[in-house]
């Protein structure tokens, strides 16, 4: 079951499922009360970068000032099969990676 579904700023749609979500919010507990933060940089992010692994995946960044991290960037995982994104993980981190 999918726990949200949006469209990216390109107009793709992306969505989470309350599995995946489940091992994200476990995985990195940074991340786990901010799905709208996860929501907001999807739609709005400041960079999408491509992997340097996979084609079909993209990294979204956002940058949040207010919280008390040393990492400032929200970072999603994106995975794109038959025209759809779904999330692979997402969580804090201090620098963008992945290719322009």
């Amino acid at each position: 079951m999918r726990l949200f579904e949006v469209k990216d700023k390109t107009g793709r749609k992306i969505y989470i499922t309350n599995e995946r979500w489940s091992h994200v919010a476990s995985e990195h507990p940074a991340v786990a009360n901010r799905i709208e933060e996860i929501k907001e940089t999807l739609m709005q992010p400041l960079a999408i970068r491509k992997s340097d692994h996979d084609p079909d995946v993209r990294f979204y960044y956002r940058y949040y000032k207010n919280i008390k991290l040393k990492a400032k960037y929200l970072f999603v995982m994106v995975k794109y099969l038959n025209g759809e994104g779904f999330v692979i993980t997402s969580f804090y981190t201090d620098k963008l990676k992945g290719e322009k």
